[in-house]
């Protein structure tokens, strides 16, 4: 399990108040329990611990239940009848039911929830109320594989704990820095008035991932560094001194780099094609967003260590073709920053698939003179570049749930409600 912020004190772990982190899917629900302690020499006013947690996969279809308390003893891990699990509600409230076995004694101040889009009116984290849901709701159409999941969350919460107070923090905000030219299409410039433009996403990974950097590598990370969130989602950040310069994702989470079901960028001529052929909006939906990316080109699957482990010439072709791609896109995001001083991959993918990683540097190397510690990689060390590396390469671990955990705890803090 990764770790958290400042998770090194856990000396520190009988302090400080409980904060519930919420991470909803399509059909599962995983939350993760921190103690937030308030330290003013820590950056952000706060350490968050790693504690209980728990998770509901298999919603609606075949639902599992496991949790575990701080300590790593399990709690449950049990199947459930679709009947007693059949939606969000229903999952959450037997999740909470789980959870407070291991929370009997503090009960948590707060529940952060991870929200995928924040649109052009979030740059922060929220306190969620009425209007919050309403303007987040409108978003659903830009992020439809997860925003209606992150509000099911939300009112799962809200009917099962109302007296909870509950945050929303956006895997937009961390983009909402950079400038204009990033922001862009070439559309009419009401349409980007209206909100039409390249947001980006992943950008709770991202700041996590910038904050580590600060602190193993801080001359690096000061420096020109393009970051590698590769999953079943899957983006590139180029940064400046840790903060947003330029990212592959646009308006939605379909642009930029093939993901797993998702295809990625592509020539919006290919869409006015598939309507011409009688397509509807939902066929067209279902095919970009379910059926292409790494599953659409290999016939295969969506899942990278499937594809590894595949002889079909269709799967090597998938993660060639992956590969290509990341490897053109870090090439583009270097000359948005004038050069590049480091390379990080992080996310599912890109912290445990080492084949993957080597194809990207090998592409790489001719240009940035990327040199890659074989040994290093196989075994997903942090550092994986060698030292004759011009561009030191990096792997490591994210923690989306303890950066939801930071925010919730400060803006709690900022609104005197701890």
């Amino acid at each position: 399990m990764s770790t958290s912020p400042g998770a090194h004190e856990a000396h520190h772990a009988a302090e400080g108040h409980v904060v519930l982190v919420v991470n909803a899917g399509s059909s599962s629900i995983k939350c993760s329990v921190y103690r937030v302690i308030d330290d003013d020499k820590v950056e952000g006013g706060a350490r968050a611990l790693l504690g209980a947690g728990g998770q509901i996969e298999g919603i609606g279809v075949a639902p599992r239940v496991v949790a575990h308390m701080a300590d790593g003893r399990l709690i449950v891990d049990e199947q459930f009848p679709v009947a007693q699990v059949a939606d969000h509600d229903a999952a959450f409230r037997l999740l909470r039911l789980v959870l407070a076995v291991g929370l009997r004694d503090t009960p948590p101040a707060a529940i952060g929830h991870r929200v995928v889009h924040g649109g052009s009116h979030y740059a922060d984290a929220v306190l969620i109320d009425d209007t919050v849901i309403a303007e987040l709701d409108s978003l659903t159409p830009l992020a439809p594989l997860h925003q209606p999941h992150n509000l099911a969350a939300i009112r799962a919460v809200r009917q099962a704990a109302p007296e909870l107070v509950q945050v929303a923090c956006f895997d937009t905000a961390f983009h909402a820095s950079n400038g204009i030219m990033a922001q862009l299409f070439a559309l009419p410039y009401s349409y980007f008035t209206d909100g039409i433009r390249r947001y980006g996403f992943h950008g709770l990974s991202y700041e996590y991932i910038a904050r580590h950097m600060h602190v193993v590598a801080p001359d690096i990370a000061r420096g020109r560094v393009v970051v590698a969130h590769l999953g079943n989602g899957a983006s590139l950040c180029a940064m400046k001194d840790g903060k947003s310069v330029e990212t592959t994702m646009g308006l939605t989470a379909l642009d930029g780099l093939p993901m797993g079901t998702r295809c990625g960028a592509l020539d919006a001529g290919a869409v006015l094609w598939m309507m011409a052929r009688g397509m509807d909006h939902d066929a067209i939906e279902k095919l970009l967003y379910h059926e292409s990316g790494l599953k659409g080109l290999s016939g295969v699957s969506s899942d990278m260590r499937e594809l590894l482990a595949s002889a079909s010439d269709q799967a090597k072709l998938a993660i060639d073709f992956y590969t290509y791609r990341i490897a053109q896109e870090v090439g583009k995001l270097a000359v948005v920053l004038g050069g590049l001083d480091g390379l990080v991959f992080t996310g599912g993918i890109g912290e445990h698939a080492a084949p993957v990683r080597a194809q990207v540097c090998e592409r790489l190397k001719p240009l940035f003179g990327i040199d890659l510690d074989a040994n290093a990689n196989a075994a997903n060390k942090e550092r994986i570049g060698t030292r004759e590396s011009r561009v030191p390469v990096f792997a490591i671990p994210t923690d989306e749930e303890g950066m939801i955990a930071l925010h919730t705890a400060r803006l709690l803090r900022e609104a005197k409600r701890i």
